[in-house]
């Protein structure tokens, strides 16, 4: 199975958040773990922001895993999913890539709450540590 795990699962694993065990393998099985370049751009950018010196060990570690590009395709399924679920630019990239590559995503981020199955799995976020 191939994995997408979002923006707040890596930096959920980065942070030793509460959740951080459930991300763990799928984190390190980079053999069947995507990871679209707008979440390494979040990532990165939480790092920048928070602790600039986990950014190249978070840099390294994502970048082990199968880093997708946006392509038209993607793009103009992100358009029009992010116009039907009323999704931000991130998150409906993130969901197109998810759609296209056959991809579960695991997330806990709530804008995709109702988009939850048996292909996006959410994970309600708890309290930090």
């Amino acid at each position: 199975m191939i994995h997408l795990v979002d923006s707040s699962g890596w930096i959920e694993y980065f942070a030793d958040g509460p959740h951080a065990a459930q991300f763990e393998p799928l984190l390190q099985d980079t053999a069947n773990l995507l990871v679209p370049t707008v979440v390494l751009f979040e990532v990165k950018k939480y790092f920048f922001r928070n602790s600039a010196s986990m950014v190249p060990v978070v840099a390294a570690t994502m970048e082990e895993a199968l880093v997708v590009d946006l392509t038209p395709d993607v793009a103009t399924l992100a358009a029009k999913l992010s116009i039907r679920h009323g999704l931000h630019l991130a998150d409906s990239v993130i969901f197109a890539t998810k759609t296209v590559r056959r991809a579960t995503l695991w997330t806990l981020d709530q804008h995709f709450e109702k988009l939850a199955g048996p292909d996006v799995r959410y994970i309600r976020p708890s309290k930090r540590k």
